[in-house]
């Protein structure tokens, strides 16, 4: 296998991902790049070949922390360095794992020599071997928030902090960060977008002969690496040369008062929080003006700044797409293009004694700054137009304009569907949580051990041995150094002494929602206010980092509108176009449940489920309705399976079908108005997966359902 890469230039189109990958190579300071698209798009192509382009460098002998010899790190591990010789070497490119540790980046103690030699010694990270280098995360939202914030906070700050384990640490870690992601696959949270310096939204070519091409190439590469490369060695050399001359010329790029008075115009108009965005952009605007070869920004660069630097700052929750208004953006440009003029003078032909206007008047229009246009010997009539246009194009709303049309009435559906209506607004919703303790993936909703978290004991190695708890582990040691035969600084260690840390946080859950969709829940108002709920549930998955999926069932079955995924932006977007209409077949519903999370716990057995009924509690599709419901939800109830009930009946007259259903569950029922209240929260958590005997529950809620029917 040939280790030779891809060339940067033989990469067809993607001419803005290209741009801002060159200008953090020219300008590190910038942030990094965010590369926002779809699979199969050679986002990890490119950024892999970019690496190829950078200068290289020179590095202190002996420095495991690439200090550079004309201005070492006076905080290097590794140093002081009274000698600097020093020897060329290329640019680190440094690929972080999407299951990385937090001791893997940041560095921790070196256990073998501590436990060896008796010595305390660093061990470097991920962070100091991408030092002066590029540092590419491929699927950065899939990472825990807590390792993005920490890679993050090392590329705003140039440094990174190690405290741990009795190891105190600083060292410089300046990288070029790059990461991709594929939005289908879920969204890095905002905080986490605006540290992000530039992003680039991509997709694959429509064109065919753009596709012909990218195919084309890729076929010969694969086929012959080597010869491929040569194909573009020249101008490949003539890229890295455009690169070296944009860095020398950076300093001397001036950014005049016209230029920064449009960033932060820009800023401000989109409302964009903070100030990083006019730091980000002025950086940028600056690196373009380089590229370029000029030594002034001008307004061409201000736009394309806001083009890469704003987009990801314009998202204010979690189902907002990327985006920037870019009439608006030529308008605040346009009115912030030159230099501020001081106060206009009056219309008119210009100001008569004492400053007055033609007339007399302080405003140019008489005593009391009326003109003669004002409709009447006494200025009295009606004022001018806002638009600029004459007295009779704005006529008041009762002249003789034409009446505004009357509002389309919505076309009445057919008699088994209505039209889909829009959501409510969302809410913040009570923390529902999963009893017991879990082993799943870290998040932000139920009791779980995870690799973060707090240390809370230690124990015995279940399996290979990954978090030492290097104090257990010493006090289970030392009883038996004198036997052992100990004779200097170094420990005798037996398998046996051997603790690991057991850490308790929080981990995601598969949140599944079972929608009910039918006639009965088809009222407009009362859908509304469904459907915000269930968007507020969903803005809470968001949250706490959970997979979700969603099965909606009507008419004559139920269907599995969003398979499980980490993408909640889709399920907001399926939810929205839900339509209602027909039967309400409950049992295919609950059933069509059971079966996806009997497939989901065969994928992903550590990842607990929380089922989320949303319904009136009604059954009338098909035979035998009522039985089959009853029998459906006895399943959940005899595997504990956590759940809740959002009750969604209304009206005067209320049934309560939907907290028999909860009986018969085994779970509790919450209303629309309780989803909001202070004490659902500890009602879901002592009764949501509970397992206990629930044959006289169920009794109870037959018999109800059997009365109700």
């Amino acid at each position: 296998m040939t280790d030779v890469r891809y060339p940067f230039t033989a990469i067809v189109g993607m001419s803005d991902l290209r741009l801002g990958l060159l200008l953090n190579a020219v300008s590190p300071a910038v942030g990094g790049v965010l590369v926002r698209g779809e699979k199969g798009t050679a986002k990890s192509t490119m950024v892999r070949a970019l690496a190829g382009l950078l200068p290289s460098i020179a590095a202190v002998d002996g420095c495991r922390f690439a200090c550079d010899p004309t201005a070492p790190d006076p905080q290097c591990p590794d140093g002081p360095h009274t000698s600097l010789e020093s020897h060329e070497r290329p640019s680190q490119l440094v690929e972080l794992p999407v299951g990385v540790a937090e001791d893997r980046i940041v560095g921790s103690l070196d256990l073998e020599r501590a436990l060896a030699e008796g010595v305390k010694a660093y061990e470097p990270g991920l962070l100091a071997k991408a030092h002066r280098g590029v540092l590419y995360i491929d699927e950065v939202n899939l990472l825990q928030d807590h390792v993005v914030d920490l890679l993050l906070d090392a590329a705003a700050m140039g440094r990174s902090y190690v405290e741990r384990e009795g190891v105190s640490v600083r060292h410089a870690a300046r990288f070029l960060l790059v990461g991709t992601m594929n939005p289908e696959e879920g969204e890095l949270r905002p905080q986490l977008l605006d540290r992000f310096g530039l992003t680039v939204e991509i997709a694959a070519t429509r064109d065919p002969a753009e596709r012909a091409e990218v195919v084309r190439r890729r076929l010969a590469y694969d086929a012959d690496p080597a010869g491929f490369a040569a194909r573009f060695a020249a101008e490949e050399r003539e890229l890295a040369e455009h690169i070296t001359a944009a860095r020398e010329l950076l300093p001397k790029v001036e950014l005049p008062d016209v230029a920064l008075r449009q960033i932060t115009a820009v800023c401000a108009a989109f409302e964009v929080d903070g100030l990083r965005a006019d730091i980000v952009m002025a950086r940028t605007a600056v690196a373009l003006a380089a590229w370029a070869g000029r030594t002034e920004v001008l307004e061409e660069d201000v736009r394309k700044a806001a083009q890469l630097a704003l987009p990801h700052r314009r998202r204010r929750n979690p189902f907002d797409a990327p985006g920037l208004d870019e009439e608006q953006l030529d308008r605040t440009l346009e009115e912030h293009a030159q230099p501020e003029d001081p106060e206009p003078e009056p219309e008119g032909d210009g100001p008569g004694p004492d400053g007055e206007g033609p007339d007399g008047g302080p405003d140019g229009g008489g005593p009391d700054g009326g003109g003669p246009d004002d409709g009447g010997p006494d200025g009295g009539g009606a004022p001018e137009p806002s638009d600029g246009g004459t007295p009779e194009a704005s006529a008041p709303e009762d002249a003789e304009a034409p009446a505004q049309p009357p509002v389309p009435a919505q076309h009445p559906a057919p008699a088994r569907e209505s039209a889909p209506v829009a959501a409510g607004d969302p809410y913040r919703t009570r923390l529902f949580t999963v009893r017991g303790t879990g082993h799943g993936a870290q998040g932000r909703r139920s009791p779980a051990e995870t690799s973060g978290g707090h240390t809370i004991r230690a124990r015995r190695p279940q399996g290979p041995l990954s978090r030492l708890h290097l104090t257990a582990t010493l006090q289970a040691a030392a009883p038996h150094q004198v036997a052992r035969g100990r004779d200097g600084r170094a420990l005798v260690l037996h398998k046996d002494d051997f603790r690991e840390q057991v850490r308790q946080g929080r981990e995601s859950n598969l949140v599944l929602f079972v929608v009910d969709a039918s006639g009965s829940m088809a009222a407009r108002q009362r859908m509304t206010a469904v459907k915000g709920a269930v968007l507020s549930l969903l803005t809470d998955a968001y949250q706490r980092r959970d997979k979700i999926g969603m099965i909606t069932f009507r008419g004559a079955g139920a269907e599995l509108a969003l398979p499980p995924t980490s993408s909640v932006e889709v399920g907001a977007a399926r939810l929205e176009s839900l339509p209602t209409g027909g039967r309400t077949p409950l049992a295919a519903g609950l059933l069509r449940a059971h079966e996806v999370l009997r497939v989901e716990r065969l994928r992903d057995p550590n990842r607990r489920p929380l089922l989320v009924v949303v319904t009136d509690g009604r059954a009338t599709g098909g035979r035998d309705a009522l039985a089959q419901s009853q029998r459906a939800a006895a399943l959940f109830a005899a595997q504990g399976t956590a759940n809740v009930v959002l009750d969604c009946e209304s009206g005067p007259v209320r049934l309560g079908l939907a907290r028999t259903l909860a009986g018969l569950l085994g779970g509790s029922a919450v209303s629309l108005d309780e989803l909001r209240a202070e004490g659902v929260a500890s009602l879901v958590r002592e009764n949501r997966s509970v397992s206990r005997p629930v044959s006289r529950s169920v009794n109870r809620s037959t018999t109800a359902m059997r009365k109700a029917a």
